[in-house]
């Protein structure tokens, strides 16, 4: 995301979205985060601590006057789509007539 991060609460996390409130006041980012539920917490919470670092070498690197305030929130797409393609599998498994 941004090199110079060295929390070490913040794992392998991935950048999936930024969404803009209409006023552009807030940038509401999504990341996926490998691991447990602790370490996306843990995760998050460090990405949260660095949001104001994060916010400055945005402004500076992108030279803005303005940069809006960084809400960190985690993408459970990815696990939503292991749970139905889980979900397919079984339910195709049960289709299948009995080969014995």
């Amino acid at each position: 995301m941004v090199s110079g991060l060295k929390d070490p609460r913040i794992g392998f996390a991935t950048l999936i979205e930024v969404r803009l409130t209409p006023d552009l006041r807030v940038a509401r980012v999504l990341v996926s985060v490998l691991g447990t539920p602790e370490e996306q917490g843990e995760t998050l919470e460090g990405l949260r601590a660095a949001a104001g670092f994060i916010r400055r070498t945005l402004g500076q690197r992108m030279k803005l006057r303005r940069v809006p305030e960084l809400e960190f929130r985690l993408d459970h797409t990815e696990e939503k789509a292991a749970r139905i393609e889980e979900l397919l599998r079984k339910a195709r498994e049960s289709d299948e007539p009995d080969k014995g």
